[in-house]
Parts: C-alpha cells; sequence; structure tokens
C-alpha cells in the first residue's frame, strides 16, 4: 500500500488540493539481492547483503537466485537448499524463507520461512530483518502484532539501507504506530528511503513538503520528489506531478508535459488520470481538442467511480452518434 491521496477541485486552472491518508504498511516482496542488480521500474534498489560473500559463495548464491529471478522456483530451490547445506550464507537462507512464506517450488510454509528469516537476520541480512517485520505485521507464524517490535527490526533493517523499511517507519511515524504521531519524524524516515530510491517514499516526502507538514513548505523540493517518483511509474506521482506541471507549481509550467502525464496514468487504468486527461481533451489544453476521445475517457473514468459533473454536461452536448461511440469505445476498452 501506499500513501493514498485525492486531488480535489480540478478544473480548467487545476486547482489543486492534497489530502493524505495514512495506509497499512507497505506489502513489499523481500527476495533477497546476492548481488547489486538495476532496479525494475517503480521497484526500490536491489539489496545488498550487510557482508559481501567471496565470489565462489556469490556464484552459488547468483545461481539459486537467477532461477528466482526467471520464476524457475523449484530450481532455485533445489540451488538453495544444496547451497545451504554445503556453505551456508545469509542471502541464501532469506532465499528460502522467501520460497517457503510465498510457497514458491515448495509449500506455503510460515514457519519453515521464519526459520530461514531468523537465520538470515541473526547474520545481519537487511531483507531477513524486513520480513520478519512484515511478518509481525501481517501476524503471520505465530507471531503478534506488536507494533514495538515491529518498529526495532524496521529500524535495524533501516540503518542496514533497506530502502522499503525507511518508508515504513515514515508510515508509523505518521499515524502514531508504536509511539505518538510525529509527521517531522515521519519527513526524516520519507528523506532517508526517498534518498535510497524508494518511490513511495519519494512521493510522500513530496506530499509532505508541498503542503508543509512535518517539514517547511517548499514547492520547489515537492515538485523535484514527485519528478523523481514519477519517473519510477509510480501512477500517484505521475497524477500530481502531471497536476504540478499544468500549474507550475514548484517547476515550470508545461501543459503538454502535464497532459503526457495524465495520458501515461490513464493507459494504466487510473480512473483519475482519466479524468485529467478528458478535461485536457476537452479543453485543448495541453493536447489537441478532441471531443470524441474526451468523452471516451470521461466515460471509461466514470464507469471506474469517477464522477465528473462538468465533463457529463460536455459530453451531453455532443452529436448522439459521438456519445454513442464514445461510450462503445470506453466500454470495450475497459474489457
Amino acid at each position: 500500500m501506499r500513501l493514498s491521496h485525492v486531488v480535489l477541485c480540478l478544473g480548467l486552472g487545476f486547482g489543486i488540493a492534497l489530502a493524505t491518508v495514512m495506509p497499512a504498511l507497505a506489502q513489499q516482496r523481500t527476495a533477497p539481492t546476492p548481488t547489486p542488480r538495476p532496479a525494475a521500474p517503480g521497484q526500490p534498489p536491489a539489496s545488498r547483503p550487510a557482508a559481501r560473500p567471496p565470489a565462489a559463495t556469490a556464484a552459488a548464491a547468483d545461481l539459486a537466485f537467477g532461477a528466482y529471478q526467471r520464476g524457475q522456483y523449484l530450481t532455485a530451490m533445489r540451488e538453495a537448499t544444496q547451497r545451504v547445506e554445503t556453505a551456508p550464507d545469509a542471502v541464501t537462507m532469506t532465499l528460502l524463507g522467501e520460497l517457503h512464506a510465498n510457497g514458491l517450488g515448495v509449500p506455503q510454509n510460515d514457519q519453515k520461512a521464519l526459520g530461514w528469516y531468523r537465520l538470515a537476520a541473526d547474520r545481519g541480512d537487511r531483507n531477513a530483518i524486513f520480513a520478519i517485520g512484515m511478518m509481525h505485521v501481517d501476524a503471520r507464524a505465530g507471531l503478534v502484532r506488536d507494533p514495538a517490535a515491529v518498529k526495532a527490526l524496521f529500524e535495524r533493517a533501516a540503518a542496514l539501507g533497506h530502502p522499503a523499511a525507511g518508508y515504513n517507519l515514515g508510515i508509523m511515524a505518521m499515524s502514531g504506530q508504536g509511539g505518538p504521531a510525529d509527521a517531522a519524524q515521519a519527513a526524516r524516515w520519507f528523506q532517508s528511503s526517498a534518498d535510497l530510491g524508494n518511490a513511495d517514499a519519494q512521493y510522500a516526502l513530496a506530499v509532505l513538503l508541498k503542503d508543509g507538514n512535518g517539514v517547511p513548505a517548499d514547492p520547489v523540493r515537492a515538485a523535484d520528489y514527485m519528478a523523481k517518483a514519477a519517473r519510477q511509474d509510480l501512477v500517484e506521482a505521475e497524477i500530481d506531478y502531471g497536476v504540478m506541471l499544468f500549474n507550475g507549481q514548484g517547476v515550470a509550467k508545461d501543459e503538454a508535459a502535464a497532459a503526457r502525464l495524465f495520458r501515461r496514468a490513464a493507459l494504466r487504468g487510473n480512473p483519475l488520470a482519466m479524468n485529467r486527461y478528458a478535461r485536457l481533451l476537452a479543453s485543448g489544453r495541453g493536447v489537441a481538442a478532441d471531443p470524441q476521445a474526451a468523452a471516451q475517457w470521461h466515460t471509461a473514468a466514470r464507469l471506474l467511480g469517477a464522477e465528473d459533473a462538468w465533463l457529463s454536461d460536455f459530453v451531453a452536448k455532443l452529436d448522439p452518434v459521438q456519445r454513442e461511440a464514445a461510450e462503445r469505445g470506453a466500454r470495450i476498452w475497459l474489457r
């Protein structure tokens, strides 16, 4: 889950107000990474183990992890099991925990997963420490939902450079889990995680900087972090950065760039982005006016729950043939 938001009052001038609502903690897969790898779009950078194993150990771990990455879970399980029987290392133990936790190549078993995670955590593996924290959050393997224990585990993982751990600590600080609600502390955790490349933290920090919540309001820094999150394909950031671009808020005004972001998020199925893009198509702002396309995007957004009286009135004034084509096109696209 991510820091959720609602963008209100979208007229042709895109008046903006953000209302932040704290969700549950980020549910992130904790696959170990024996060697650094480029991050996939929208994902935090690959984690590095606390202590780099010798070359032979790394090669063995990579063999199991490579199979895991390709979805060859039976092979990953076999290679990882052979590895820990001959020369155990924390990275491979964490991988075994991941396979058992998610039932990949082996029947799902929380107790076995926790056992492997604990062995790896004792050896300083930050992914394993984070995974145990998430098992507490989800009350798996007989663990209780203990905010103090979760906080301590996330702090350990964050100290070792786990990007999602810092983000989750920020969420806990904002919502008062494990202590009093503290927006300033949340901002510090989001900052540390954002600077490690975590897109959710970049977005969360941008919201706080924009609203002056826990930190002094800083539209320019807010736009910078929002742009970073948008470049990682975080759809919420694409929408909010599009609004900032449209308004010239903390960044040079660029309606065409805003339109491109709204369209990209709309094509990913986000109804709020569909609504924003439909308004631009209807008004010819940042993109060539196209009433039928505007009607189609509005219809798709409306069918997904994003109502808009202004656009509904705009569509009602179109030629009946255009309206029918837009309705049909929206339903076909959604299917």
